[in-house]
């Protein structure tokens, strides 16, 4: 197989402003789902069979640079176009209270101001509209807000993740740091 018809495999991720005088680079198209994969193959936008072999850490973002181990061949990660729905509401209390709901669900969000968009969702564009909010579809690159364990890991894909939280604080209840003290004790 001829080196120019070869897979580039990507195994850097290029600082801002790292990647100097760019001459020919590949554009990869990535949905913001496939943005949280650091591993496996890819197709740029003409075309060019690419592999993914990052080290772990943060999803991709739109404009950083990632390059072959020799950093001869540099590629710029894009968000692609995703079926959305845009929804607005002329009362900014009625869209703080659907982004809360959508939130407590999970729902990955791109805030703007006057608007949210989320990922195509005939249950969830029904919800909204019950809620009176307007709803439409929208093809546009997705940008999720990271959310509040940006940076600290990673997902695959979806939300098959659990975390401990303590709720005890919260609830008024003092916290119990020894499991065998306080119930049984008279």
């Amino acid at each position: 197989m001829e080196d120019s018809l070869a897979s580039l495999v990507l195994v850097h991720r290029l600082a801002a402003g790292e990647q100097g005088d760019v001459g020919e680079t590949l554009r990869l198209l990535l949905t913001a789902d496939q943005r949280t994969s650091l591993r496996g193959h890819r197709v740029s936008a003409c075309g060019r069979d690419l592999v993914l072999q990052l080290p772990r850490g943060a999803a991709l973002q739109p404009g950083e640079w990632l390059s072959t181990a020799s950093g001869d061949r540099l590629v710029r990660v894009e968000a692609a176009p995703e079926a959305l729905l845009l929804v607005r509401s002329p009362d900014p209390l009625a869209l703080l209270q659907a982004a809360y709901h959508l939130g407590n669900r999970h729902v990955a969000m791109e805030l703007h101001p006057g608007e949210l968009r989320i990922l195509e969702d005939s249950v969830l564009a029904d919800l909204l509209r019950q809620r009176g909010l307007a709803v439409e579809a929208l093809e546009a690159p997705f940008e999720p807000e990271a959310g509040a364990y940006a940076g600290g890991h990673s997902h695959s894909s979806g939300h098959s993740h659990s975390h401990s939280h303590r709720h005890g604080d919260s609830h008024g209840a003092s916290p119990n740091p020894d499991p065998h003290q306080g119930a049984d004790q008279p």
